[in-house]
């Protein structure tokens, strides 16, 4: 059996894909959280470390709580998006490597001996995590808006108070709308951002 993807799934995950900024007035279910979530984990990671953490804003409650560390640009995409979801990362990451690297569980060493590398270990691989949400959302038929432009101290004391979780960026998801949708901007080619020694 081929393991090589459609042009058409090809074009939903790449392709085709759109940043968005405005929303249809359609909702996610809960269940469609808990699907993104069930692929998502299974992208790879560290050492099988998984340190990502992700807070999904599905109310105009939750949304408000989060404006007001926005820079103003970002205030009408997060209020008007379904659901924004916080992309954090826990700082002790490493506690749970017994239960998730099992035949190699001496691996919490590394990072407990070494302090150096917990964060940059951690902050990679939630990026890594929060990239693999934008390609499940997008394989589920939504959209996604990822962005940076907020405040991350005042988010981490807002939604994670016992310091342990450390917000990384944020991504808005829905069923976006093409309203006010710019043109694609370009990408680099190959040749100018490639090199095969």
């Amino acid at each position: 059996m081929s393991r090589k993807l459609s042009d058409s799934a090809l074009d939903t995950l790449f392709r085709t894909a759109r940043s968005y900024n405005r929303w249809q007035d359609k909702p996610i279910t809960p269940a469609t959280l808990q699907a993104l979530y069930d692929l998502l984990k299974y992208g790879p990671t560290s050492a099988n470390c998984s340190p990502a953490r992700f807070v999904f804003l599905a109310t105009n409650e939750a949304k408000e709580r989060l404006a007001p560390h926005l820079i103003d640009p970002n205030v009408p995409k997060v209020m008007g998006a379904p659901v924004t979801v916080i992309i954090g990362y826990h700082t002790k990451f490493f506690d749970r490597i017994p239960e998730l690297f099992p035949h190699n569980p001496g691996a919490r060493e590394w990072f407990v001996n070494d302090k150096d590398q917990g964060y940059p270990t951690a902050f990679r691989n939630s990026t890594l995590q929060g990239a693999y949400l934008m390609l499940a959302a997008r394989s589920l038929g939504l959209d996604c808006g990822p962005m940076s432009g907020f405040d991350n101290d005042g988010v981490d004391s807002e939604f994670f108070p016992d310091g342990e979780i450390k917000s990384n960026f944020l991504c808005t998801l829905g069923y976006g709308s093409e309203e006010l949708l710019f043109p694609r901007s370009p990408r680099l080619a190959f040749d100018d951002a490639c090199e095969v020694l």
